[in-house]
């Protein structure tokens, strides 16, 4: 897909009035992107688990107008805080869709899970925003499905950078990388070249701290820019990416667990040795690791940890491990969760349409 190709055709006849619904996944990313490119373009390739359970319902409604406007509802009620984001969003999908100019737009949505706590809630509502917002496009025009969901990542990239790999199920990748067929800065690909054992892996959230993070991510990422170690950092990556192919495939979970807790813990170190620096670990965060790799030790259960950039941790394990898991986290972990809460989540197929109504 080339360049213009992201670009509609100006003679669309497109609906004058209409609703689309869809539900978008967050997801988990094993080898992290940290640190971008301007206009958010990744400075090194990640590959992430789509997920199924955590995910943001939006429903976008339309009609034609002389210039575009814009209303958002969050879990029903208008929320105006989220309005500089979304108009962002459609000043840069202006040259791709350019139709968006034209349309009153009211924006329903609801996540499954807290918002801006370190689980990707910028993932899942931009990609399902814009998928609402493609499917007014692919109503008008020849669009494929292959080109419908590349230009969907395509567009989610430029709400939120690891939205574009949301599109996608069960795994996603984005970012140019030689070993990944396919792959690009522009938009992300699906991945699905993984063993059995991978494709119904359980993720199981530890809600250590719900609320807003204290540093945004994309303050995170601009730190980069200048990161005494992000050399070295973007090429343990591109490493990472391969070593993670061949893990991938085979089924390893004990080389697996060692690459995904290896690349979470260096995310955190990115962020601790940036200037300024900061930490989004949290007391529980770290007794929360700490139980986790007792048990490991002691047992020889082969669970793991990630983390995005915030406080709750993502406790990884094969299926076969579920109940044990639950038992686990009810016995030993639960105190550490902020009012006892965590989210069961296992590894999804992408996205889902809800509805689609035109006039």
């Amino acid at each position: 897909m080339r360049q213009d190709d992201y670009t509609a055709q100006v003679a669309l006849v497109l609906p004058e009035s209409g609703t689309v619904a869809w539900d978008s996944p967050s997801n988990i990313a094993l080898v992290k992107y940290w640190g971008k490119k301007p206009v958010q373009l990744p400075a090194n390739a990640s590959i992430s688990f789509t997920l199924k359970n955590c995910y943001t319902a939006t429903k976008l409604s339309f009609s034609k107008a002389e210039k575009r406007s814009v209303k958002v509802f969050v879990n029903g009620k208008e929320q105006s805080s989220f309005l500089k984001k979304i108009e962002i969003f459609f000043k840069r999908i202006e040259d791709y869709c350019p139709y968006v100019k034209n349309y009153a737009f009211k924006i329903e949505t609801e996540n499954t899970f807290p918002h801006s706590s370190g689980i990707a809630s910028s993932a899942s509502g931009f990609s399902a925003l814009a998928l609402c917002v493609l499917s007014i496009e692919r109503k008008a025009a020849e669009l494929s499905d292959d080109d419908f969901y590349k230009k969907a990542s395509f567009l989610s990239r430029l709400g939120s950078g690891s939205a574009c790999r949301s599109v996608y199920g069960p795994m996603g990748v984005w970012g140019e990388h030689a070993n990944y067929e396919g792959s690009s800065n522009d938009f992300a690909i699906a991945y699905d070249d993984i063993h059995e054992v991978f494709k119904n892996y359980q993720d199981t959230i530890l809600l250590v701290d719900k609320g807003e993070k204290k540093v945004s991510s994309t303050l995170g990422h601009d730190l980069m820019n200048d990161h005494p170690f992000a050399v070295n950092r973007f090429e343990e990556a591109r490493n990472h990416m391969i070593d993670l192919q061949k893990i991938l495939k085979d089924g390893n979970i004990l080389d697996f667990n060692r690459l995904v807790e290896k690349e979470a813990l260096t995310l955190h170190a990115m962020m601790m040795t940036s200037d300024p620096y900061f930490m989004l670990f949290k007391p529980n965060t770290l007794n929360i690791i700490h139980k986790v790799w007792e048990k490991r030790e002691s047992e020889g259960i082969p669970f793991t940890i990630t983390l995005d950039a915030g406080a709750n941790v993502h406790l990884l394990y094969p299926a076969e491990y579920k109940q044990v898991a639950l038992d686990f986290i009810k016995n030993d972990l639960i105190a550490y969760c902020q009012n006892e809460q965590y989210i069961c989540d296992e590894v999804g197929n992408g996205p889902l349409l809800k509805m689609e109504h035109y006039a």
